[in-house]
């Protein structure tokens, strides 16, 4: 299923954040966003999930979703949100408690994301037994075990230490280069952006433009390697080059009420 961003446009108040946003999420890609702080990365991710709905443009879904998504956009957020009464197994299982199916597949399901997430020994765990990368790790096994179509993806991994980030971020790849789920991925760390999105669009300071749209064309399978070193460091500087400035005019704002 492709995402198409057709001419959105957002205001809070008479704070105007998106404005005339026109881009397609291609099935089986992974789509970074990226911009200076404030520019509506987060805002645009609630409104292709339809958590909001745009004050001008429209979403569309081109195509269908497998029969097997029980719900086609799922998100990961930043916080991992999990129940910390709840096992492992606990909150994963409850992305499925509300849909009508029955408890063998419901088991099934879980069984499932926990295999792909590396998590079955886990299972009985509480969150506060868990490390921040772990507990990530949950909340996206949580997220697989509704079969999304698309992954909408709100700094999932901007909490964790650089080394954890790391290491996560290599097994999220790795479940993309098995599984090619759709994701559209936002973060400040462009290291993140180049290093798992077949593209990353550069959104302008207040109101959010697009500013550009980079395709990263060395296979992901290939980025961490020394050849691919030259053409990385390339990529990143590339893109630091269209934000630095508005990035540094963005620091330096005071947030307006909105």
């Amino acid at each position: 299923m492709d995402i198409v961003i057709d001419k959105v446009g957002h205001v809070y108040g008479q704070l105007s954040v998106l404005e005339d946003i026109d881009l397609l999420v291609r099935e089986g890609e992974i789509l970074a966003l990226i911009g200076p702080s404030g520019c509506g990365k987060s805002t645009l991710l609630n409104i292709v999930g339809g958590i909001l709905r745009p004050t001008s443009g429209r979403v569309l879904q081109r195509g269908e979703a497998p029969s097997s998504s029980l719900n086609p956009l799922t998100f990961v957020f930043q916080d991992f949100a999990l129940l910390p009464w709840r096992t492992v197994e606990g909150n994963v299982a409850l992305a499925l408690e509300h849909h009508a199916i029955s408890r063998a597949e419901r088991r099934r399901r879980v069984e499932d994301a926990l295999a792909r997430t590396s998590l079955g020994d886990f299972r009985a765990a509480l969150p506060k037994q868990l490390s921040g990368g772990m507990r990530q790790r949950v909340g996206i096994a949580r997220a697989l075990a509704v079969s999304p179509d698309v992954l909408l993806m709100d700094e999932p991994l901007s909490a964790l230490d650089a080394q954890t980030r790391d290491l996560l971020m290599e097994d999220f790849l790795a479940l993309w280069l098995r599984e090619h789920i759709t994701a559209v991925y936002v973060t400040h760390n462009l290291s993140e952006a180049i290093r798992l999105a077949n593209r990353v669009a550069v959104l302008s300071r207040r109101p959010g433009r697009l500013k550009r749209l980079v395709a990263i064309d060395v296979p992901q399978a290939e980025r961490s390697k020394p050849a691919a070193q030259p053409e990385m460091a390339r990529l990143h500087e590339e893109l630091w080059s269209l934000i630095r400035d508005e990035a540094a005019i963005a620091d330096r704002e005071i947030e307006p009420g909105v």
